[in-house]
């Protein structure tokens, strides 16, 4: 697979050179980029014969999802015990756009579970984007990229949500694969042995490069956890899936299936859907994961009334999946597996489009593979928290909720943060951020509570369609997000449990997060430093351009081993400005890194991040300078430097200014493709 990449190893050795000379506050390290070995991996690997040349030349997209966390006592911005090589950053290589992100409890947090086509792709980013351009997005998301215009349905874009629906009946190739320092990650999915549905004999034979896979996170040097598809596999009645998705963890050479906690229900317990979102090791050496279990179907179920509810909406047209009428739908066939899930689930099409109500659930899990599991959210039969699988009034609306997040409190129990369904004034369904804190220490009972100030409101006007909480730290301090109704912007927000409620960013640094712009708090270490992303322009009816930032939050304080304040409290920085170093030229490794993302940060202060990369440096040192070489997206680690003071912070020049302007020079090809189709959209 061409491209023009710079190797790695090249990389690493500008990084060691420059790195003593820094002056920075973080040094860039890079991590994975298309020469990689699991980037490689994937690019090798057979695609649709229609598409193959299109994907042969479509460079591979690669992100960070998290960093390892750090020794005990390890303060990269002293210098103690700071073990860079042992900060592992955890990722994933795309192939094509995703169409819907196997990171999504629900395809981009709705939860009418109903984005199963182009329309409603199309549908969604003009209700909740607003972009210009939504036809062309939508396009991107279903087709893939680089499809031909006057003959979409030629099968030759690259990735796309068609090619997953169509698996049934035109087979499938990965998309995406998992990453540890660049290297892949396989799961128990690509291998028969590890199904263990009871209707595992129905399956058929497995099909080997069928699976995408997403690694969230790594624990130590032990544990290694995600999510995955299932492969496919070909029996007498077509090409089917076990499951959409589970989460797995990977431990002294055994991948560990996390199936759903819930089994009374064969259709739950064989294609019911789990998600390993976060986790961290108990003191007992097991690795405690949370995440999201089905626990009942959401297309045919029971509403508060008692009474039966359904959705065909869930379940697509063939005519929307293949252009033609050869292989009809039935919803009736459909409720079957869900009424008779007993019978052979895996010889009818349309159980593949089975949807389901998710509750927050954990798992824990031993070094030598052993699983024990509990609900997270209360309930019983199939009500949780009070409410019924399917909303009463909106029979398109389901129960959904989930784990994103845990830290160990100071006292060593654990705190869990994500979502939960809440019926607004018993009006309609609503997703809404909560922390969920244990009863017991069997971890068998929790509390849920709303977090604060982040109410969803009946009405057209409201402030909110959906929150969530994604990372927590030991003194139960709170980041997520709030997507705005509408068009209205995402806004992150951080919380500390016990206070009134909670804040957003855009009021706590208005410099930074401007009025009407979108953002993304991530996570958050248990120094209180906060990362993410933000705009860094305003969006005028297209996708916005942003970058990564760092928040000191609680009036916490970052200090070098002098004791001089590295990152004063209560003020948030872009990564960029963190990054750079004037004194180094527009040549220099500081110049040469554009942070778009930053996904986790550790104690030490290391954060994840995802970047732009260009070859020689950009063209000046402004934020939104020009690569006038080659420029390439790449998973990076920044690493604080020991000998940094608040004085070393040098912010970025206003991109009107053009200091050490070089000629020519535009924003890459691939930046440009990033951007567009599988760069960070607002929607979490």
């Amino acid at each position: 697979m061409p491209h023009k990449m710079l190797k790695l190893s090249t990389l690493a050795i500008l990084i060691a050179g420059a790195s003593q000379a820094s002056a920075a506050v973080y040094t860039v390290v890079p991590v994975a980029n298309a020469d990689s070995a699991g980037v490689k991996q994937l690019a090798n690997q057979d695609y649709f014969a229609e598409a193959q040349a299109n994907a042969n030349s479509t460079p591979i997209t690669v992100s960070s999802t998290g960093i390892k966390p750090s020794a005990e006592n390890a303060n990269c911005f002293t210098g103690t015990e700071c073990a860079v090589d042992d900060y592992t950053v955890t990722g994933v290589a795309h192939r094509g756009t995703e169409g819907t992100p196997i990171a999504d409890v629900t395809p981009y947090n709705q939860n009418s579970q109903e984005i199963v086509n182009q329309y409603e792709l199309r549908r969604y980013c003009d209700d909740y984007l607003g972009y210009g351009t939504c036809d062309v997005w939508a396009e991107n998301q279903f087709f893939g990229l680089k499809y031909t215009d006057d003959d979409e349905w030629n099968g030759q874009g690259v990735g796309g949500l068609q090619k997953k629906l169509a698996a049934w009946v035109n087979g499938y190739h990965s998309n995406a694969q998992g990453l540890v320092n660049g290297e892949a990650v396989d799961s128990f999915a690509t291998d028969a042995t590890k199904y263990d549905g009871t209707q595992k004999a129905n399956l058929g034979n497995i099909i080997a490069d069928t699976t995408d896979t997403l690694v969230k996170g790594a624990v130590g040097t032990k544990f290694v956890y995600g999510i995955t598809s299932s492969s496919l596999f070909k029996n007498g009645s077509g090409m089917p899936r076990a499951f959409e998705k589970r989460g797995f963890v990977n431990t002294n050479g055994e991948s560990v299936q996390l199936a759903p906690v819930t089994t009374s229900n064969a259709l739950v317990s064989n294609m019911g859907q789990t998600q390993a979102n976060d986790a961290v090791a108990m003191t007992d050496g097991k690795l405690l994961v949370v995440g999201s279990s089905s626990y009942a179907p959401s297309f045919f179920a029971k509403d508060s009334a008692g009474k039966d509810r359904e959705d065909d909406n869930k379940l697509p047209s063939s005519d929307d999946i293949l252009n033609n009428g050869s292989h009809p739908l039935n919803f009736n066939t459909m409720k079957q597996c869900a009424i008779k899930s007993s019978d052979n689930l895996y010889a009818n099409w349309e159980c593949q489009f089975s949807t389901f109500a998710n509750e927050a659930a954990y798992w824990l899990v031993d070094t030598d593979g052993t699983v024990t599991s509990h609900a997270i959210t209360a309930g019983s039969g199939d009500n949780r928290d009070g409410l019924a699988v399917i909303d009463k009034d909106n029979d398109a609306l389901s129960f959904q909720a989930s784990a994103q997040a845990v830290a160990l409190d100071t006292n060593g129990a654990p705190i869990v943060v994500g979502y939960s369904t809440t019926d607004v004034r018993d009006d309609f369904y609503a997703i809404q951020a909560a922390y969920f804190t244990p009863k017991s220490a069997e971890l068998t009972s929790w509390t849920r509570t709303l977090i604060p100030g982040l109410d969803i409101k009946p009405g057209d006007d409201r402030d909110f369609t959906y929150t969530m909480a994604n990372g927590v730290n030991n003194k139960s301090v709170i980041v997520g997000d709030a997507k705005g109704n509408g068009e209205k912007p995402q806004r992150a927000f951080v919380y500390k449990a016990g206070q009134s409620k909670a804040q957003f960013f855009d009021d706590l640094a208005p410099a930074i997060f401007f009025k009407d712009s979108n953002s993304n708090a991530a996570a958050v270490n248990d120094n209180d430093q906060v990362v993410g992303w933000v705009d860094i322009e305003a969006s005028k009816g297209k996708e916005a351009r942003h970058r990564a930032f760092t928040y000191m939050t609680n009036n916490s304080v970052i200090k070098n081993a002098n004791g001089e304040v590295v990152l004063a409290p209560n003020k948030a920085w872009m990564l960029d400005d963190l990054t750079n170093d004037p004194n180094a030229g527009v040549g220099s490794v500081a110049n040469s890194y554009r942070i778009l993302d930053a996904t986790g940060v550790n104690n030490a202060g290391v954060i994840a991040a995802t970047a732009y990369y260009c070859q020689g440096g950009y063209a000046n040192l402004s934020n939104l300078a020009h690569c006038n070489g080659t420029e390439q997206r790449v998973i990076v680690k920044l690493v604080p430097n020991a000998n940094a003071t608040a004085n070393d912070i040098q912010p970025r020049v206003k991109d009107e200014d053009e200091p050490l302007e070089r000629s020519g020079g535009s924003l890459g090809i691939l930046a440009l493709t990033a951007l567009g189709f599988i760069g960070f959209r607002r929607r979490k």
